[in-house]
């Protein structure tokens, strides 16, 4: 049996130098902070918040210039797209069909990937966050329980700018979206922090999952702050067609 890591396939290698070029013909990209080099070929979980439906386009291009190839767990319609959905599955992606029985499955299948060397990415929010200001909301725990599972170092990776790209509602809009950023050529940035401390909680106790995930959400808008220094309150840029739903706010908890 085959016990050597998983590398990710030329295709995906491809596919990120062809991001890091998209993103340079649209914007400026701006990445600070590192993954520490041993744990750049996994086993690693990358949590990033999600602002936009051009955020894997980012982060493909912000990991490429960090020398990682991660593994997204992205929602199950993109792998049911005619083209697109092989090459999602050939590049090692992780299907998550949110909202099924089958989300249990995708984290069981996320686990065994970072227990086999990976690099994974992961959004805690489940969803492009709505919460007001766009700060990052409330996470699901499915990102916490895959660092208690796999015992992997979990790094924040806080992104801003990629929603002046595209529009929430996109494709509708997208075009009009793409032409605005050719125009004005935002400034997009990435983030990757410190590897967040959960090696004190017991997986076992009871509100584990939801304390380390407060911490996971934490430490990514600790680290978005910076990158939004003119922006506290909410965005300069305003997408019309992007709903607020504040029911899911998240609220900075102290440590324990």
């Amino acid at each position: 049996m085959d016990t050597s890591p998983w590398r990710a396939p030329l295709l995906w290698r491809g596919a990120q130098t062809l991001a890091r070029a998209a993103v340079a013909l649209i914007g400026r990209l701006e990445v600070t902070g590192d993954v520490p080099q041993a744990l750049r070929r996994g086993p690693l979980i990358l949590a990033a918040n999600h602002i936009s439906p051009f955020d894997p386009v980012v982060l493909a291009a912000a990991c490429r210039l960090r020398r990682v190839a991660p593994r997204i767990m992205a929602t199950g319609g993109l792998f049911r797209a005619p083209v697109l959905g092989p090459l999602m599955r050939h590049a090692g992606h992780i299907r998550v069909d949110r909202g099924t029985t089958a989300v249990h499955r995708s984290l069981e299948i996320a686990a065994e990937a970072v227990a086999g060397g990976s690099v994974v990415l992961v959004y805690p929010e489940g969803r492009i966050g709505l919460a007001p200001g766009m700060w990052p909301e409330r996470g699901k725990t499915g990102a916490a329980r895959l660092a208690f599972a796999s015992g992997a170092a979990v790094v924040p990776v806080a992104q801003w700018g990629s929603h002046e790209v595209l529009p929430y509602r996109a494709p509708k809009g997208m075009l009009r979206g793409l032409a605005r950023a050719l125009v004005r050529r935002p400034v997009v940035r990435v983030h990757f922090g410190a590897p967040v401390a959960l090696a004190d909680l017991d997986p076992g106790a009871p509100g584990a999952a939801r304390r380390a995930t407060d911490r996971i959400i934490d430490a990514i808008t600790d680290d978005l702050a910076p990158l939004r220094p003119h922006e506290p309150d909410g965005p300069r840029h305003v997408d019309p067609g992007r709903p607020v739903d504040p029911s899911r706010a998240h609220r900075r908890h102290r440590r324990g």
